[in-house]
């Protein structure tokens, strides 16, 4: 029988897994950053938005790239992943992530899951690898699917808004939000591991932006506001580092949330790169909806 700690256990796994590939590919979702002035380096006042825009054009055009970072949310999870992915027809992907630490870390310890795992990501939803020990509590499959459908569901507003970024976006999301957020402005030139590059900053406003982007009715933009508002969440620091050839090289996402600290920091190279994801046997996955199922019957 699934315990009640093994389900929250697979939906927080799901909840990462999509937190991770928005890391890379968009934002995060928003958290309260620190004052904007905080920069590390002395802004220089230059208007940055004719050279955002080709940073636009020229990263979506790259269709893919290799990326690597850590992402921080609070004391709930730390984790570190790499991959590949591919944004030429919807998102498309693998991903290694690794819990380092939180409470999250600590459950799959408890729950006997091993604190690594793949996500493989797909045009309608993504498939995580929950390893052997998972594979005990789910008829003996590895893999859990998770289709954004179901997503959206579990996430209540959030969950749509989470749905349709995972579906439409690629890494210049990042850079088309800050042009939208109406406040973004040009740091200097910095070396990113051995690559000079240009740091832009700014600062975002979540729910007025997902509310401009999104497709949600006036009630479910409500219920959204209110979601972040009970999480802590209202805006969110974003700078990000572009190299000479106009691709983007680095992307931190910074603030708090009432869990504590959020940061999410990704490196991108090998733009271009090519990019085949397989589903796993049908044999060995079972949807996540299934399984919550199974233990809604059994209680």
């Amino acid at each position: 029988m699934m315990t009640k700690t093994r389900r929250h256990l697979y939906a927080s796994t799901a909840v990462a897994a999509a937190v991770v590939s928005m890391a890379s590919c968009s934002g995060s979702g928003g958290t309260k950053g620190p004052d904007h002035n905080d920069r590390g380096g002395a802004v220089v006042q230059t208007d940055p938005i004719a050279a955002l825009r080709s940073v636009q054009e020229k990263t979506r055009g790259a269709d893919s790239a290799r990326v690597e970072g850590t992402t921080v949310m609070g004391d709930v999870m730390s984790m570190k992943q790499s991959g590949t992915i591919d944004w030429s027809d919807g998102l498309t992907g693998t991903i290694e992530i690794t819990y380092t630490g939180g409470t999250m870390a600590d459950s799959m310890k408890q729950a006997g899951v091993d604190d690594a795992m793949e996500a493989r990501y797909f045009k309608d939803g993504y498939v995580v690898n929950m390893g052997a020990a998972a594979a005990q509590q789910s008829g003996g499959r590895q893999w859990i699917r998770y289709a954004y459908d179901d997503l959206a569901e579990l996430g209540g507003p959030a969950g749509d808004v989470m749905k349709d970024q995972m579906q439409n976006t690629t890494p210049d999301q990042g850079v088309k939000s800050l042009l939208a957020s109406g406040d973004v402005k040009k740091v200097g030139q910095e070396d990113v591991r051995g690559v000079s590059a240009t740091h832009y900053s700014g600062t975002i406003d979540v729910a007025e932006l997902s509310a401009r982007t999104s497709a949600l009715d006036a009630d479910q933009l409500a219920k959204l506001k209110k979601q972040l508002g009970d999480a802590g969440i209202t805006t969110e620091q974003v700078d990000i580092w572009v190299d000479d050839n106009d691709l983007l090289v680095k992307k931190v996402e910074r603030g708090e949330m009432k869990t504590g600290e959020f940061n999410s920091t990704v490196f991108y190279s090998g733009y271009g790169t090519k990019v085949s994801v397989e589903r796993p046997p049908a044999t060995d996955t079972v949807d996540f909806t299934e399984l919550i199922k199974k233990q809604a019957g059994s209680s």
